[in-house]
C-alpha cells in the first residue's frame, strides 16, 4: 500500500481549483492508500497573515476538507504546526539546498514580483518546507496541480541529494498522483491562468448559489468569435476548462459547436456554467454549514490526526538524525 500526502495552505476556504486539482483525487484514493492530509498553516506565514485570522482559516480548511469527503477514519488529517518534526526536517534539508536553485523557482519569482515589500526567507525556502512535509512521511505519491510540478521535482531532487550525500537509500522520490491523467490547473474567472485566493478570482466550495451566479456572470469575455473554428483567446478557453470539469459531455459539445459556428451567446454559457458549478458545490456547502457548528468533532479530528502524524514523524526524525551523525551523550 502506497503512502500518499497532500496539503493546502490555510489562507481561507477551499475553491474549485483546490477541489479538482487535488482534493477530489485524494478522496478517491483513501480506500487504496495510506493517506496523510495536512493543513499548511506554516506555509501561510510567507504572506504574514493576520494573527487574529490564522486559526479561523485553519478551521475553514478543516471543515471544507471533511465536507468534501476526507474521512478521518481512513486518512490522517492534521494541522502542520501541530507536528514540530516538520520544521526540524526543514532545517536539516536546508543544509543541502542551495540559494541559487531556490531563487530560480517560478513560484518564488512570481510571489516576489507580487509582494516586493515582503520577499522573506520563508518565501525563498518554500520548496524546502514542502519537501519536508512530503519526505517526513516518505510519501510515494502526492496529488498536485500543474502549478506544483516544479516543487515536486525539487522534492525528488532533495531526496536524491540527501541519499547520495550520506550513502543511504532512505528517502523515496515521490511522484504526482493524477490517476494517469494530465495534472489539472483550474483557471481563474478573471482570465488569469490560475484560480487562487490571492488573485481574488475564486469560486469557493462554501459559496452560495447567488454568489456563484454573480461571480460567473462577471467572468471575462469578448464580442464572440468572428470566424468559424477559430482559436479561443486564453480567457475564453479558461471558461471552457472549468466547464470540462463540472458539465456533461453533451453540454461541452454544445458550446464547442456554438463557438465553432460563431453562434456563441456568452450569457447562455455563463448561466449553464453557474448551474453546473452549483450542482457540484451544493452538497459540499450543505455539509460545511453543519460541520462548522461542531467544534467538538473538529477538535477531535485535529487532535487525533496530530497524534498519528507525530508518531510517524518522530520515527523519520530519529532515522535522519542517526544518518546525519547526531548522537546523544
Amino acid at each position: 500500500m502506497d503512502t500518499v500526502l497532500s496539503g493546502i495552505r490555510s489562507t481561507g476556504n477551499l475553491h474549485l481549483g483546490n477541489y479538482y486539482g487535488a482534493l477530489r483525487n485524494f478522496i478517491k484514493m483513501q480506500d487504496e492508500n495510506n493517506c496523510y492530509f495536512f493543513i499548511a498553516d506554516l506555509h501561510s506565514l510567507t504572506t504574514h497573515p493576520d494573527p487574529a485570522l490564522l486559526h479561523g482559516n485553519v478551521k475553514n480548511v478543516l471543515v471544507d476538507y471533511l465536507a468534501a469527503g476526507i474521512d478521518p477514519d481512513k486518512s490522517v488529517i492534521y494541522v502542520q504546526s501541530d507536528v514540530p518534526q516538520v520544521t526540524e526536517l526543514y532545517l536539516y534539508l536546508n543544509m543541502h539546498v542551495y540559494m541559487g536553485e531556490l531563487a530560480k523557482t517560478t513560484s518564488f519569482k512570481d510571489k516576489a514580483r507580487k509582494q516586493p515589500e515582503n520577499v522573506n526567507a520563508g518565501l525563498l525556502t518554500y520548496p524546502t518546507l514542502m519537501a519536508a512535509d512530503i519526505l517526513m512521511h516518505n510519501a510515494d505519491k502526492v496529488p498536485v496541480g500543474k502549478d506544483q510540478e516544479q516543487h515536486l521535482e525539487m522534492t525528488r531532487r532533495f531526496a536524491r541529494r540527501f541519499n547520495n550525500f550520506y550513502g543511504v537509500e532512505y528517502f523515496k522520490e515521490p511522484v504526482a498522483y493524477n490517476f494517469g491523467q494530465d495534472l489539472i490547473k483550474i483557471p481563474g474567472l478573471d482570465g488569469s491562468g490560475k484560480m487562487g485566493k490571492s488573485e481574488g478570482n475564486c469560486i469557493y466550495l462554501s459559496d452560495s448559489a447567488k454568489e456563484i451566479e454573480k461571480k460567473v456572470k462577471r467572468a471575462l469575455t469578448d464580442a464572440g468569435p468572428t470566424e468559424p473554428n477559430s482559436v479561443k483567446p486564453d480567457y475564453i478557453e479558461n471558461l471552457f476548462t472549468i466547464m470540462r470539469v463540472v458539465s456533461t459531455d453533451e453540454v461541452i459539445a454544445h458550446y464547442e459547436e456554438m463557438w465553432n459556428t460563431c453562434a456563441m451567446r456568452y450569457g447562455d454559457m455563463k448561466k449553464q456554467l453557474a448551474t453546473d458549478i452549483i450542482g457540484v458545490t451544493t452538497p459540499i456547502r450543505e455539509r460545511i454549514l453543519e460541520l462548522e457548528k461542531d467544534d467538538d468533532f473538529l477538535r477531535k479530528v485535529a487532535r487525533e490526526g496530530a497524534e498519528k502524524a507525530r508518531e510517524n514523524a518522530s520515527k523519520t526524525i530519529a532515522d535522519v538524525r542517526k544518518i546525519m551523525g547526531f548522537k546523544s551523550f
